[in-house]
């Protein structure tokens, strides 16, 4: 914005200005709210623009309050035709208008997508940025067998993000994994409501129920014995794959519900390939294996 010609006032709130919105938008995503006293529609979109403002503030939200009446010269800088008029600065620039929303659902949805666009840094964003290498650390270590020093490291990154859902599935599943799936479902129960239905929790929820239908140790003999006298019971290769899955042995629990599939795909209301999913879901559908599962399930269900 040129200052020539600006009367010292223009001036002063040209530098207020750029103190309040430019200088924080370099690294903050800021919300500019044009309003004015005598405008009803404004006074009733305020303490929503206040409330989201307040919740996003830890990732990077800012929220700037325009009087269009005191402040003319930013407002026609901005060419607001009418109020509220409400624009989303970044690094000086406006990207984004968000006038539209008017309500609170539709104010986070829209700064979900343009925070999810732009390099804003805010608090949690800075915190995600230091547990992400750590929780890649906690995946390796429970990976490689050592589950209770991987329930410790991902307990030490609950503690620093109790909102993070991938470190809070990660505890329960080295939990699990520890041989105490009771501990892995109490702390699951203790997921925030903003990350219950995070597709990293159902995860670990699966392999709470899994460790309940078939611990870890279970005897698998019996249930291979019946095998042997029937190939047909279904009910028990259902149970080994359970048990085998348990012990870590996830191929041969795959290969025996692959026989039951391939047997009888319907048995026991297609019970033979939920569990299959499930067994995906708690090595981690992005997981080689998983997809290799997956393109086994088609071979058969498709052919």
């Amino acid at each position: 914005m040129a200052t020539l010609g600006m009367s010292a006032a223009e001036r002063e709130a040209l530098e207020t200005f750029k103190q309040d919105v430019v200088e924080p938008s370099m690294t903050s995503l800021v919300i500019l709210d044009f309003w004015a006293e005598w405008c009803g529609p404004c006074k009733q979109l305020t303490p929503v623009l206040e409330k989201v403002a307040a919740d996003y503030a830890d990732r990077g939200v800012k929220l700037v309050k325009i009087n269009v009446d005191e402040q003319k010269m930013i407002a026609a800088q901005f060419r607001v035709q009418s109020i509220p008029t409400v624009y989303a600065i970044f690094q000086g620039q406006l990207v984004a208008d968000l006038t539209p929303a008017r309500t609170e659902g539709q104010l986070t949805r829209t700064l979900d997508q343009i925070l999810a666009q732009l390099p804003v840094e805010g608090e949690a964003q800075q915190l995600e940025a230091q547990i992400e290498p750590l929780i890649a650390m906690g995946e390796e270590v429970l990976a490689g067998g050592d589950a209770e020093r991987a329930a410790n490291i991902f307990q030490q990154i609950q503690e620093m993000a109790p909102d993070n859902a991938e470190a809070l599935s990660g505890l329960a599943r080295a939990l699990v994994a520890a041989g105490r799936p009771d501990e892995a479902k109490a702390v699951l129960d203790t997921a925030p409501e903003s990350i219950a239905n995070d597709p990293a929790i159902a995860r670990a929820r699966s392999a709470v129920e899994l460790a309940s239908v078939a611990p870890a140790g279970a005897d698998t003999a019996e249930f291979e014995q019946r095998i042997a006298a029937n190939p047909n019971d279904h009910e028990a290769r259902y149970e080994l794959a359970g048990a085998l899955m348990a012990r870590g042995d996830r191929d041969a629990a795959a290969d025996q519900l692959f026989e039951i599939i391939g047997r009888d795909r319907e048995w026991n209301e297609g019970a033979a390939r939920k569990r299959l999913l499930q067994f995906m879901e708690v090595v981690g559908l992005e997981d080689p294996w998983a997809s290799a599962q997956r393109r086994r399930l088609s071979a058969i269900l498709f052919t």
